[in-house]
């Protein structure tokens, strides 16, 4: 495993586990001589002729699945996002002849610390050596065969590093800046103006004066049709039945943890004899008592107040020893709740100032410090803080060597256990707003005691609020007969509303989506609506994730292909009608040649903007405006543009000054770092690039 966080660490490709996995068994012969292939089964996709094997993106998917907290369909997305990047760039390795061997791999694996400092792997002088990490390789094919088809599939993420980092370094040897180049952009990052300017609001020009019709729309849907693209969108309605508990079934919950607080006499019908059966007040084995009537198992742990996070905190708290409380509602559950023990003033609160020395445990520093040296300096903050206890947080951020002086020093709320036995045996001793000076294996601490809490044990016997029983059967039935009097029907609206149910509609479903409004992960309901025997105006009754039902009806299926004038109508309109009214403008105003004309007789103001520049083209109050900034830089001083369309209006400016950043003379280094921040995001420009010329067939649909 950490190979697997090496690799994420330092590629952009091998993100996850998945990454590691996508290539079966290709470069174990360098350790073994052997190599095995599988012809692939139905494609899961396509990507430049090149089939996915089905059976190990399954396998990948319930891998990534099964060691994260990701849905089937996260997983699935996830897994396939992982393959498309890894298998394109493995096509342009194979391409350019790209390969590694036994050098590659032997210095990625030298460069992972956590492998290179393992004793297993060391020679008798100390060091790395890398025959006996491949003889130990060798030995788990035969001793440990499932820790060693790990290690292949580790091993495929490891030369595929070692290819992408060859390619990587051909396409970063092949980029450069010029002198000029890097010039430029110096000045193109540091230059910037001051102006007067004009903004002619977009509102300005009414909407009536604008018209766009249907023909104007379809025109401009047929030159973005890379915009307008779509793939085949479902719609549906569904009536939601909800597994909910009634206000019967809660009373029978409160009515049955009552009936558990005391000890009670039941008859026992094998014996014919009474039993005394303990209560929650009186068992003597609280464990067994808890997972013999409760949902969730008995815990141990002293707790604060603060982390019981419920209404009740402060009646639990002020319990005697052995007293319960309850039934009460705690979010899903109802609870009856006994004190068992309470430690006062356990749970404590305090900041530090921590003034660190050489060799101390965790130093940091970036300066040689002796420990008398130390001392010296905690001392003195000692004092000051006692002198004006107000100020330690500032004192804290100023001088703490610890990570908490971005927050004063503050350290939360802790027990014993928690901090250094030095530090917590002051503060344990102290009462709160004490200040006192502690040694310990990190060095000097000025300590503020700030608050005190009680930890308590609290044993909470639970049940959580669902339905019985009647009540699943009493939802059931409903679910089930509005499903048959609605596929009866023809308005499948009109008999919901006639039973009081509330249709929900959703639109423009995704075949690869898992959420839809109201509906948590239900996967099957998506997988229904394109399904190919699934007909429009079909009805179907669904089992939720969650309980409950829903009751679905197909309202129509928008084909793959190109966005019709209705479904993109408001969107298009509005780009139409700002293009309009821009020309209305430009052909209103384009006599006035100055800022004064302009506003004449106009609600227009003149405004001012000073320091703006190229790299964040932003003028103040109005936003974004790169064409209109970029525009001005390309003015003289005292020059008036003409009427400059922007993101939030029509333009006219004025420029005062341009300022121009002093010349630096020798550009190398600034046109070296500007090369090296471009170079990090060469893997993601690369790939955007070889993705947007790949013929991909994507299958996903039809396996999940």
């Amino acid at each position: 495993m950490a190979i697997l966080g090496k690799i994420r660490e330092r590629s952009i490709f091998l993100i996850i586990v998945i990454g590691l996995a996508l290539f079966a068994f290709v470069i174990s012969g360098v350790f073994d001589g052997s190599s095995s292939n599988s012809g692939p089964d139905d494609p899961i996709g396509i990507i430049n002729d090149e089939e996915l094997d089905l059976e190990l993106f399954r396998q990948l998917v319930d891998q990534t699945e099964r060691s994260s907290n990701y849905s089937s369909m996260q997983s699935l997305n996830l897994v396939w996002n992982q393959l498309l990047r890894n298998t394109i760039f493995n096509q342009e390795y194979e391409k350019l002849g790209i390969d590694a061997g036994k050098d590659q791999i032997e210095q990625i694996i030298s460069s992972n610390p956590s492998i290179v400092q393992d004793s297993r792997f060391l020679n008798e002088a100390g060091f790395f050596d890398f025959g006996i990490f491949t003889d130990f390789i060798s030995q788990l094919r035969t001793e440990n065969p499932s820790a060693y088809q790990t290690w292949k599939n580790q091993e495929e993420g490891i030369i595929s590093l070692a290819k992408q980092n060859i390619y990587f370094n051909l396409i970063k040897a092949s980029s450069g800046l010029t002198r000029e180049e890097a010039r430029e952009i110096y000045h193109f990052q540091n230059d910037n103006i001051n102006i007067k300017f004009v903004n002619i609001p977009f509102e300005t020009i009414p909407d009536s004066l604008v018209n766009v019709t249907d023909s104007e729309i379809r025109r401009y849907i047929k030159n973005n049709e890379k915009v307008y693209k779509k793939d085949e969108l479902g719609n549906i309605q569904y009536v939601l039945f909800d597994d909910e508990a009634t206000e019967s079934d809660i009373t029978d919950i409160r009515l049955r943890l009552e009936s558990l607080i005391d000890q009670r006499i039941s008859y026992n019908n094998v014996s014919k004899l009474t039993d005394t059966i303990p209560g929650l007040k009186t068992t003597v084995n609280l464990s067994d008592f808890i997972e013999d009537n409760s949902d969730i198992l008995f815990d141990s742990i002293y707790k604060p107040k603060g982390s019981l996070n419920n209404d009740y905190a402060e009646i639990l708290f002020g319990l005697k020893k052995g007293d319960v409380f309850g039934p009460y509602r705690d979010k899903e559950f109802y609870k009856i709740s006994k004190l068992v023990d309470l430690k006062e003033n356990a749970s404590i609160r305090a900041s530090h100032i921590l003034i660190s020395y050489d060799n101390a445990t965790r130093s940091q520093l970036e300066s040689p410090r002796t420990k008398k040296e130390a001392r010296s300096i905690a001392n003195k903050l000692y004092r000051q803080a006692r002198r004006n206890p107000n100020n330690f947080d500032q004192l804290a951020k100023e001088n703490s060597d610890g990570p908490s002086k971005n927050t004063g020093g503050d350290l939360g709320f802790f027990q014993e256990g928690q901090m250094a036995q030095e530090f917590f045996n002051f503060c344990n001793k102290s009462r709160v707003g004490r200040i006192g000076l502690v040694e310990t294996e990190f060095g000097f601490h000025i300590i503020k005691v700030t608050d005190k809490d009680d930890l308590a044990l609290i044993a909470d016997v639970s049940k959580k609020i669902i339905p019985s029983e009647k009540t699943s059967n009493e939802i059931f039935r409903k679910a089930t007969q509005f499903e048959m009097d609605s596929k009866k029907g023809e308005n499948f609206e009109e008999i919901a509303k006639s039973k009081n149910y509330s249709p929900i509609p959703v639109v423009n479903i995704g075949k690869l989506e898992e959420v839809l409004p109201g509906l948590f992960r239900q996967r099957s309901i998506v997988k229904w609506v394109f399904e190919d025997d699934t007909k429009i105006k079909d009805i179907k009754r669904f089992n939720l994730n969650d309980g409950g039902y829903a009751v679905v009806q197909l309202i129509s299926r928008n084909p793959e292909g190109i966005s019709t004038v209705d479904e993109v109508r408001d969107e298009v309109t509005k780009i139409l009608s700002k293009k309009k009214k821009i020309e209305i403008i430009k052909k209103r105003f384009e006599s006035k040649s100055s800022l004064e004309a302009l506003i004449e007789n106009n609600e227009f103001l003149i405004e001012t903007a000073t320091a703006v520049n190229q790299q964040n083209p932003t003028i103040p109050g109005y936003g974004n405006e790169p064409y209109v900034i970029g525009a001005a830089f390309s003015l003289n001083e005292n020059q008036t543009s003409n009427l400059l369309e922007g993101n939030s209006g029509v333009y006219k400016i004025f420029l005062i000054k341009k300022n121009q950043a002093i010349d630096i003379g020798n550009y190398q280094n600034f046109g070296l770092s500007v090369r090296d921040s471009k170079d990090q995001n060469i893997p993601e420009y690369v790939f955007k690039a070889l993705n947007s010329v790949s013929k991909i067939e994507d299958n996903r649909a039809l396996y999940y």
